[in-house]
């Protein structure tokens, strides 16, 4: 178990037994909340917490530039953002909504440019059911989890299903059924410990794709909600509040901290790909399905990252660059990835990717987008074999003249 498990464990034993003190004296957990929410108690923790999070900017090792330090401070206000919507306004598990709380201004983890993420708070204890369309996006997987982004330690996946393995019907409509319970038919997994759902809607080419459209409705109260409009959450109560407020904090401090550390451990191994833990990966949250090379990159002003690998047969792969707070660069406007569908092939079958600040004039060319160093991430899903990818670093000058 470490450190920050260790920590998350105290402060869970600590919260039953304050409450149980609590209920032993007359006084309920909700009225706790209501009194420090009315005397503002719980929105200057919140604050405080915010604040503590800066310390991860600080993360020993963390290059000082203008630019890193810059896209640091805008991270945690991203992140802040992204706690805010996930566990203040859609945290009622009994009024769900799909929303995508990593997307193109909110990142994290060396999120995938590929991906289109939709996320919904959720309770194992309940049964929901996804409908829609599946679209003619190249991979969609659905995913339970225990816990989420908001109360710190691991989150290992409890449940996991890919629109293969479903019953679809011919004009693309679907329903899924999640619960505790098996359910005959199209079933995703959970226990009653889930606390997220996480679906991973994978393009091959965002530009001719058309995304799942999906929507979640709690099954005993399916019958209340349309197709336009599902049924409304509860009014808001102080112990929602003091809850959400708590896991927002907790979210910013727990991800950048954690991710500050990869990002450290990654920069071990600079410009090498080695293999990520897999066990590692999917107690962090990764889908199952994925085998992960993390690692760091750092370049001079005139040298090129050349990277060779064989690709093995598998439904996806990509490779993309981040900056160091291991957010993806932007791909709403650089190249800073390339996958399956877009890469070009040498005649072997391999691909070579250059990582550059100026273009090598060459194929698979990664913009850096103004930065000298970061995180980078090379992916496959469902691979049958797991290649070691090989990198060198050569001058830009001479990336055309490589064997």
């Amino acid at each position: 178990m470490n450190g920050r498990t260790l920590a998350t464990s105290a402060l869970d034993g600590f919260r039953r037994a304050r409450i149980a003190w609590l209920r032993f004296r007359g006084t309920t957990p909700d009225d706790v909340a209501q009194a420090r929410v009315a005397s503002g108690q719980a929105w200057e923790e919140f604050c405080d917490t915010l604040k503590s999070a800066g310390a991860s900017i600080m993360y020993p090792g963390t290059p000082t530039d203008p630019l890193t330090q810059a896209e640091g401070y805008r991270y945690l206000s991203r992140l802040t953002r992204a706690g805010l919507e996930a566990f203040v306004e859609y945290a009622d598990p009994r009024a769900p909504v799909l929303r995508r709380m990593i997307h193109e201004t909110a990142k994290m983890g060396s999120d995938n440019p590929d991906n289109h993420y939709q996320n919904a708070t959720i309770d194992g204890t309940l049964s929901y059911r996804i409908s829609g369309t599946r679209g003619t996006v190249d991979y969609l997987g659905f995913g339970t989890q225990e816990g989420n982004y908001g109360q710190g330690g691991q989150m290992p996946t409890t449940g996991y299903v890919e629109a293969s393995d479903l019953a679809i019907g011919a004009d693309g409509r679907f329903e899924l059924i999640v619960s505790a319970v098996e359910h005959e038919g199209n079933w995703l997994p959970m226990t009653e410990a889930s606390g997220l759902l996480i679906v991973r809607q994978t393009f091959a080419d965002r530009n001719t794709e058309t995304p799942a459209d999906l929507r979640i409705d709690l099954i005993d109260d399916a019958a209340e909600g349309t197709d336009a409009s599902p049924p409304a959450p509860a009014p808001l109560t102080a112990a929602q509040l003091d809850a959400g407020l708590g896991k927002a904090s907790l979210l910013v401090a727990g991800a950048s901290m954690l991710f500050a550390k990869w990002a450290h451990d990654f920069a071990e191994h600079t410009n090498e790909l080695p293999m990520f833990d897999p066990d590692r990966s999917t107690k962090a949250g990764g889908d199952p399905n994925i085998i992960y090379y993390h690692s760091y990159w750092r370049l001079g002003p005139d040298e090129a990252l050349v990277i060779d690998a064989e690709i093995p047969d598998c439904e996806a792969w990509n490779f993309q660059l981040d900056n160091h707070w291991l957010e993806s660069l932007d791909y709403r406007y650089s190249t800073i990835h390339v996958n399956k569908h877009t890469a070009g092939y040498r005649p072997d079958g391999s691909v070579r990717v250059v990582v550059a600040h100026t273009d090598p004039g060459v194929a698979n060319w990664i913009h850096t987008t103004g930065h000298s160093s970061g995180g980078m991430t090379f992916r496959w899903i469902r691979a049958t074999d797991h290649p070691q990818p090989r990198t060198r670093v050569v001058p830009v000058s001479q990336v055309r003249d490589l064997p």
